[in-house]
């Protein structure tokens, strides 16, 4: 998102459900922070206890239609 010009995410479930909120808000607040350098986005991603990981992502195709939140082209 950065490198498309955004100028912050909003990251809150991915916090809040992680295992180690404090942990997983830092690593996020670096990894955007240095978006552009490949080697702190890395020591970011390395600082995250691997317990604290963050929920899990929802597959688009497992869901049912009444479940998305819009119906595009039709």
């Amino acid at each position: 998102m950065m490198a498309m010009g955004a100028e912050g995410v909003f990251v809150g479930s991915g916090i809040f459900k992680s295992t180690d909120p404090k942990a997983f808000a830092k690593a996020i607040v670096d990894a955007t922070t240095h978006w552009n350098d490949p080697a702190v986005v890395l020591a970011a991603h390395s600082s995250i206890p691997e317990e604290a990981q963050a929920m899990d992502g929802l597959d688009i195709r497992q869901l049912a239609e009444h479940q998305l939140l819009a119906h595009r082209g039709r």
